[in-house]
């Protein structure tokens, strides 16, 4: 098991209830492929993206601690790449 940082900018424009579904899908999927989520927050609110992501000028920022096996981040990356909420997600290996 591995320790991992994502960073997930989502659509701005999401209502509060689709905010918390949408949340809820992302710690599922880590959930899903055996992975524990340490800490889950919204690390910046409607932050000016450097450059339009989908016709995107703004996005909201989404911090997830959670340590999972190395095959899962395959799977993670998918879900998060076919969920049309997401604007962008990154993943990185935290070192101890």
């Amino acid at each position: 098991m591995h320790t991992y940082e994502a960073m997930i900018i989502i659509k701005p424009d999401l209502g509060e209830d689709a905010r918390k579904e949408l949340f809820a899908q992302i710690n599922d999927a880590v959930t899903k492929y055996k992975g524990t989520v340490s800490q889950a927050v919204i690390w910046s609110e409607k932050r000016k993206l450097t450059f339009p992501i989908k016709k995107y000028d703004e996005g909201v920022y989404y911090l997830l601690n959670f340590t999972a096996p190395g095959s899962a981040i395959t799977e993670i990356k998918l879900a998060d790449r076919l969920n049309e909420n997401i604007l962008r997600a990154m993943i990185t290996v935290q070192e101890h």
